[in-house]
């Protein structure tokens, strides 16, 4: 029943996601033929086109990558949480409060394996392929981080000593992660009350963003709340107020190809822990740090690069005051 509660789910949203991705591309088209001087469209998008070939191919390949792993080792992480759910020191018998309370923890817990995957360079070289393009579209929001679900179960694991079972709680991620997907277009302006409480396009735009300001906020996934407990959160802002959005990465790829795409990261990891020129300590910080740590200050994390957009100073003995 389960399996086949997901498989109801994927047949529901493979024609919807088909369906949106088609409008979103005639009416970016139309967008930027036409580059209409008023409406909800933001001026920064009206300068490039939504969509190109190569980086839609590009997330459809780490989204196949993606899927095929995790169809992979999907036996081994149930497995897993099967035998902690056995152990499991609740259980909640009202339905309602089961379905309501895993949709809370489980996002809960999302928000915190996102947060530090951006926040911990080991993790970061895993996500950064979702982060790599420089468009904002709905088929982003399949460019999954390929090597994610080796390790991402792990979060999930309190769940199940909760009395949540392992299928249900794969089930909860792949429907919120609908909406995460849902979430990545420049199409849809502010929702009203509604950027109160759930991710929105507007917040997501700026989770994406690559300008000092907005590098690793809103980091959930459906409810925003947990950005706004745990000071991520960042309201998005016009070109006037800030400045126009830029996405990608703050260090553009050399190489694209699709073995550079992937492990990009992991090799500059390498160039770093063979150093001789650097002890342990230093070793330890490039791969558990934050991205962008530096022994020497030759690159900066993305609060150093807030503090120097801001003029503050921030402290930049390096190796004896880690960020991390």
């Amino acid at each position: 029943m389960e399996n086949l509660r997901e498989q109801i789910l994927i047949l529901i949203s493979t024609p919807v996601y088909l369906i949106v991705i088609g409008l979103e591309i005639l009416l970016s088209n139309y967008r930027h033929k036409n580059k209409p001087a008023h409406g909800n469209f933001s001026e920064e998008a009206l300068r490039h086109k939504t969509y190109s070939w190569k980086d839609t191919l590009n997330s459809v390949y780490l989204m196949l990558l993606n899927s095929i792993l995790d169809l992979v080792f999907r036996g081994v992480y149930l497995l897993i949480l099967q035998v902690c759910y056995r152990h499991h020191w609740i259980s909640i018998t009202n339905v309602f409060s089961y379905w309501f309370l895993l949709l809370l923890a489980e996002d809960f817990l999302y928000y915190w394996l996102h947060r530090w995957d951006h926040e911990i360079r080991l993790f970061w070289a895993v996500h950064v392929t979702h982060h790599s393009s420089e468009k904002m579209n709905f088929t982003v929001g399949f460019r999954s981080s390929v090597f994610q679900p080796l390790y991402r179960f792990v979060y999930f694991i309190p769940l199940a000593f909760l009395g949540f079972q392992p299928l249900d709680i794969v089930f909860m991620y792949s429907a919120t992660q609908i909406w995460g997907i849902f979430v990545h277009t420049e199409l849809i302006g502010k929702m009203g009350w509604l950027e109160y409480i759930l991710v929105t396009p507007s917040h997501h735009r700026v989770h994406h963003a690559s300008n000092p300001r907005y590098l690793d906020k809103n980091m959930g996934m459906f409810l925003i709340i947990w950005d706004q407990l745990f000071g991520t959160f960042q309201p998005e802002l016009t070109a006037e107020e800030y400045q126009p959005r830029r996405y990608g990465l703050t260090k553009p790829m050399e190489k694209t190809g699709p073995v550079d795409i992937v492990f990009h990261e992991w090799q500059a990891i390498g160039k770093d822990l063979v150093r001789k020129d650097i002890g342990w300590k230093e070793k330890w910080q490039y791969l558990f740090g934050p991205p962008g740590w530096s022994h020497d200050g030759s690159r900066l994390t993305s609060n150093q690069m807030r503090a120097a957009e801001s003029g503050e100073s921030e402290s930049l003995d390096y190796a004896t005051n880690p960020q991390f």
